[in-house]
């Protein structure tokens, strides 16, 4: 299991596993976020099994699938309110990370400089230029 930080509240990772959940437990993540629809995965990987074994072991989860079809500003302010009702780090997760940091970069707009966002990212290991535009748009819209 591989955790990326992109700041000391908000993790991404893989795919994780029900092995994996004492570990995450462990290092003292508060929440969970699947992002990942469980179409994707066998049955042992999907929200259901995760759910029970992170909820087993103390901490709070919540399923919020995405595609890039499904990606819309309700699933950006869920992602962000579950972050911010957390009392504690957040781990997020799909199949490799890319969209638990989507969620989070656009969620930041308007609250971060763009070019902030975009280096917290890429820092990360997750190059998301691609969606300047999207957090531009998104941070003119709240200010």
């Amino acid at each position: 299991m591989q955790i990326t930080q992109l700041t000391p509240a908000y993790h991404v990772s893989p795919q994780i596993s029900v092995e994996d959940v004492p570990a995450i437990a462990q290092a003292g993540f508060s929440m969970v976020i699947c992002n990942r629809p469980d179409t994707e995965v066998p049955d042992s990987h999907q929200s259901a099994a995760l759910e029970a074994a992170v909820k087993a072991a103390g901490m709070e989860f919540a399923y919020l699938p995405m595609t890039m079809e499904t990606l819309g500003e309700d699933t950006i302010t869920v992602q962000s309110e579950l972050q911010a009702a957390a009392t504690g780090p957040v781990l997020a997760y799909c199949r490799s990370g890319t969209r638990s940091s989507v969620l989070w970069a656009l969620g930041k707009a308007g609250e971060m400089p763009t070019d902030e966002i975009l280096e917290t990212t890429a820092k990360a290991g997750y190059q998301l230029d691609q969606i300047r535009p999207g957090i531009e748009s998104l941070a003119s819209q709240k200010g």
